[in-house]
């Protein structure tokens, strides 16, 4: 299921929110109305956590993580840090990562298994991206967009990536990461998916702004929903491009 969301008037809850299937992180702040959207999806079966990260509340674009571990700047305060050790499962590894590319959340785009991450990462980082989300790191490119992170929303069960990503690129990300992808946009048209939008295995968190054709395509390319709809969208989504065609 996909459901939209807005923190204080901005429709880009993946700045102030990450979300996994063994924990989901808040931003401080906000309206009490963004955290009970996510309470009454999620309560019953992950933790949700309030945070900041290095006093900011932008924690989805400086962290990034799975259900085996969440990565987080050298700028994160050991207030900040502790917090997250007592709040998330003991399963979940957390680890302080020193690189220069410090907005995480930007530069790392992963589910479980894959990760993609920004070209130019050091080659420490990978290894410890590789290490505590017990993940396949690879270097790459989104629509020819080094912020993989940003132009990319990934889960267990399939893609959203950049509306401008070919089909050779699409075919080619979907060999390595082994989960189907679809390009399209989140916030009525925003490229920046990964700041649009979180999910996991069985729901989504997507901007107010988000169109009803964005959310039926959502919640196709993750399978939030019953196969049956799924023939449905891709009717709408062929009658759309016909009408523009």
């Amino acid at each position: 299921m996909a459901v939209r969301a807005q923190f204080e008037n901005s429709s880009d809850v993946g700045v102030f929110s990450k979300l996994t299937n063994a924990y989901c992180l808040v931003a401080l702040g906000g309206s009490a109305n963004f955290s009970s959207v996510f309470e009454s999806e999620l309560r019953d079966v992950v933790p949700i956590v309030h945070t900041s990260i290095a006093g900011t509340r932008i924690i989805g674009r400086l962290t990034a993580g799975n259900r085996n571990g969440l990565l987080v700047p050298a700028t994160t305060t050991d207030q900040e840090l502790q917090h997250l050790r007592n709040s998330l499962p003991d399963t979940v590894a957390i680890q302080r990562v020193e690189e220069r590319l410090s907005a995480l959340g930007n530069v790392i785009a992963c589910n479980d298994y894959v990760a993609l991450v920004h070209p130019d990462v050091d080659r420490e980082t990978e290894e410890i991206i590789a290490d505590v989300l017990k993940v396949e790191v690879f270097r790459q490119t989104i629509a020819e967009n080094v912020l993989v992170g940003s132009y990319c929303t990934l889960s267990n069960q399939g893609g959203l990536v950049h509306p401008r990503t070919s089909i050779q690129d699409q075919d080619e990300l979907s060999s390595l990461l082994q989960v189907p992808l679809v390009a399209g946009t989140v916030n009525r048209g925003s490229e920046v998916i990964g700041a649009g939008m979180v999910v996991n295995d069985w729901c989504a968190f997507t901007g107010l702004d988000t169109t009803a054709t964005e959310i039926s395509v959502i919640e196709a390319t993750f399978k939030l929903h019953g196969q049956e709809s799924s023939a449905v969208i891709g009717e709408m989504r062929d009658s759309l491009i016909d009408h523009w065609a």
